[in-house]
């Protein structure tokens, strides 16, 4: 019924000027006292060619829209597959698809070779970075001091950072592989722990890790960066206490700390890129990147992330690595 509606409104005006020119027949013939039959006979007849010929000329319409609705996806690959036109009109107006479609053919590409070249670029600065950070390492673990130690933490830090150039430039890149099998949860988890060792040691932070005893099926590299994110906010904000790995049924990682919370009005935001919120602003090194990223790939990876938090109490992180709920294309 919408498409015979669409069709009577694209062809209203030739229909009023069909019964336009039958009325002006019809007050004509009555004006010289003719007989007005003919007219009305004429009108009916002619009503009847026209149910005719616009039954075809309506499914030509409907057939055409069909086309056309099949090409508002496959224009994002090839402006082939035009429906034939009627006119010259619709000749200008494909014209017109076509040079958009080259123009923005010719605009993908270049952005494609500019980021391309742009990770290419930071790629290698990543690898060159790591050399003398590594060195600066060898060199601090040979000190026995509070400032080596300290200097160490700081290393670890710009490796951090480091490491999040290359995954947020990694995230939207078209050649990202995403690696889906089982794994050991606890061996993902225990990598996280071990990088963090002399930090819950410097702070005299305890660790409360239950063994989690369970396979999940994941991407170990991108897992392996969500937690070690999580774990770092946890330590960054928790002066002293208490840190808790858990796992609630069936399969949801839980990350808990005694920290200093986040404020009720920053906790809707925490995923927004750039945001760091009131922890931010007393935190000069926040970037307000890493939760943005720990959302982006738990996406990817179809797991649920779920924050709350409480002001000076802590804050708990939860990841749901159900594999029912994963969908591997």
């Amino acid at each position: 019924m919408k498409m015979l509606v669409e069709y009577l409104k694209l062809h209203r005006k030739a229909i009023g000027v069909y019964f336009l020119f039958a009325l002006i027949f019809a007050v004509i013939f009555a004006l010289w006292q003719l007989p007005v039959i003919p007219v009305l006979y004429g009108t009916v007849l002619g009503i009847f060619a026209a149910f005719i010929v616009c039954g075809r000329d309506y499914a030509r319409f409907c057939k055409k829209h069909i086309q056309l609705q099949s090409m508002v996806e496959e224009i994002k690959v090839t402006d082939r597959h035009f429906p034939d036109a009627d006119g010259q009109i619709e000749m200008d107006y494909q014209e017109v698809i076509q040079s958009l479609y080259e123009e923005k053919q010719k605009i993908t590409n270049h952005m494609n070779y500019q980021y391309t070249d742009m990770i290419e670029y930071y790629t290698i600065w990543v690898h060159q970075i790591k050399t003398p950070i590594s060195a600066m390492r060898l060199q601090l673990q040979g000190q026995e001091s509070e400032s080596s130690r300290e200097l160490l933490e700081e290393l670890q830090r710009i490796e951090q950072y480091v490491e999040m150039v290359l995954t947020y430039l990694r995230l939207d890149s078209g050649s990202t592989d995403y690696v889906l099998k089982k794994y050991d949860l606890d061996a993902i988890v225990r990598q996280a722990v071990r990088k963090y060792t002399s930090q819950f040691i410097r702070k005299k932070i305890r660790l409360n890790y239950e063994p989690l005893s369970c396979e999940v099926l994941t991407d170990e590299k991108w897992l392996l960066f969500v937690i070690e994110q999580i774990l770092s906010n946890a330590l960054k904000y928790t002066r002293s206490g208490e840190i808790f790995i858990t796992l609630e049924a069936p399969k949801t990682l839980c990350i808990r700390d005694t920290g200093i919370g986040i404020a009720p009005e920053d906790l809707p935001r925490i995923f927004e890129k750039g945001f760091t919120g009131y922890n931010g602003r007393s935190d000069k090194k926040a970037s307000g990147i890493g939760l943005y990223l720990c959302r982006r790939i738990c996406g990817r990876l179809n797991h649920k992330l779920i924050v709350t938090s409480k002001v000076d109490v802590g804050t708990e992180v939860r990841i749901d690595l159900d594999r029912r709920a994963l969908e591997v294309e």
